[in-house]
């Protein structure tokens, strides 16, 4: 299946950044720690450019944790600053706070030297659905932009002041014009951050049992009760549809709305905690 998903909103959202990023003194990361790797953006390199930038592994209460201490081992190892959280839990604040101000120390003594106050400007950037804006919800500690489960909720851009100096600007989440590795696009279409409106739901749910049965077939077969052992794909799939009683009239099996609740069960953390990608070696 051919994955593209690269609306005009994007464009304009790309060329706001490197209008913008002259503005900020550092740049937030955000990656879905279920598909970090894939979250990269070959497009934020030219925006990012020179300036700092913190790397943050969110949604981690869904993701493995032994792969997600494998990137904090990554991070570590190329000396860059990052954290790992989940944006939803309030008291996660502080954590993101803490990098950002550690990062940014360097400037701040320099703007406390001259005697002059001024906030430390970061802009967040990642791809569509990865929490950039429930971050800066958990971080001001109110419901300042608006959030939903579902890619490009956030159409511009957003200036947020915090009461500990730091000023957020939030941006849209961004992708980039043509995916070349089928299997990133896949990745960014299991995590919602490729709109579903637009790919094939039934071949989604394929896609993701076929990763699943590879990466963790333990957990596929405790959720859905299976024998998962020596089953192709579309077995596992009829199983999983006839075991959920995902069923139309005369037995045909109601592929979509089993698709849908294969893909849905993954997103919520019903599998278990699950992570696609391994750091770059």
């Amino acid at each position: 299946m051919n994955i593209q998903w690269f609306p005009g909103h994007m464009t304009k959202a790309l060329r706001m950044m490197e209008e913008n990023v002259k503005l900020v003194d550092a740049i937030g990361y955000v990656l879905d720690a279920r598909a970090p790797l894939s979250c990269f953006n070959p497009q934020f390199a030219s925006v990012i450019g020179a300036k700092k930038c913190v790397f943050i592994l969110n949604k981690c209460d869904l993701a493995d944790p032994a792969k997600v201490a494998l990137w904090c081992n990554y991070f570590e190892r190329k000396n860059l600053p990052f954290v790992k959280i989940t944006a939803t839990a309030s008291a996660e604040a502080s954590k993101v706070a803490s990098v950002f101000e550690k990062a940014t120390v360097d400037l701040r003594e320099k703007y406390k030297a001259k005697g002059v106050f001024k906030p430390v400007r970061v802009m967040i950037l990642g791809v569509p659905n990865c929490g950039k804006s429930t971050i800066i919800n958990c971080l001001s500690g109110r419901k300042t932009v608006v959030t939903g489960d579902k890619p490009g909720v956030t159409k511009g851009k957003q200036w947020v002041r915090l009461s500990s100096g730091l000023e957020l600007l939030d941006t849209p989440g961004t992708l980039w014009p043509k995916f070349d590795d089928e299997l990133v696009a896949s990745r960014l279409c299991f995590i919602g951050s490729i709109k579903d409106d637009v790919v094939d739901v039934y071949e989604i749910a394929i896609m993701l049992l076929d990763q699943l049965v590879e990466l963790y077939p333990d957990n596929l077969c405790r959720r859905y009760g299976l024998e998962c052992a020596d089953k192709s794909t579309s077995e596992i799939f009829r199983q999983i549809a006839t075991k959920r009683g995902f069923l139309v009239r005369g037995g045909e099996l109601d592929a979509e709305r089993c698709a849908k609740a294969i893909v849905d069960d993954f997103r919520k953390g019903k599998l278990g905690k699950i992570t696609f990608d391994l750091p770059p070696e």
